[in-house]
């Protein structure tokens, strides 16, 4: 992986292409709690985020990240989950989705990651809002970018001339510049 950018679309390509039910993919910026605030998407929405855990130097400007992914799936409903509830599963689609998220990348690897290996599954706080949870993945992922888009010049038999410039007078003329008249 050189960019992040390119990792993201990895995953955000296998949600679009293989949950139809899924309505709107976004990078997570914490839009559930500006919902007033943001561009209104569509539901069932699934947030992708990343963390690094861990970094290893794996070379000169390479490093093997062991990289948390965070899945959060929003779903808005006004339906009941009791037993009994006359849409009762309409509003347990919520937790098929939950699961085919997980199907989708549990044990699974792609281009620029290893194999995910699920960690973490949990309710998240979303106000009165809609049900979001959040499924949490790890793989490892091997960072180019440093070796890539860095580039180092070879100074070897060039000289460097360094001089001194005369000073300059701030606005006002005075040499002070923390003067507090």
């Amino acid at each position: 992986m050189i960019y992040w950018s390119e990792l993201y679309k990895e995953i955000t390509d296998r949600i679009k292409n293989n949950l139809p039910d899924v309505r709107w993919v976004d990078l997570w910026h914490e839009q559930i709690n500006y919902l007033t605030e943001e561009l209104p998407f569509p539901t069932p929405a699934v947030f992708v985020g990343f963390g690094t855990r861990e970094a290893d130097d794996a070379g000169t400007l390479v490093q093997n990240l062991t990289v948390q992914v965070d899945l959060r799936l929003f779903y808005e409903t006004f339906s009941d989950t009791y037993d009994g509830s006359a849409n009762q599963d309409k509003a347990l689609a919520f937790l098929d989705r939950l699961t085919e998220l997980h199907a989708l990348f549990h044990g699974k690897s792609g281009q620029y990651f290893t194999e995910m290996r699920r960690i973490d599954m949990s309710r998240e706080e979303s106000g009165d809002a809609g049900n979001l949870y959040r499924i949490s993945f790890e793989c490892l992922v091997t960072d180019y970018s440093a070796q890539v888009l860095f580039t180092e010049a070879d100074m070897n038999g060039r000289e460097i001339e360094v001089e001194r410039a005369a000073a300059v007078t701030p606005p006002g003329g005075s040499d002070d510049m923390f003067d507090a008249e």
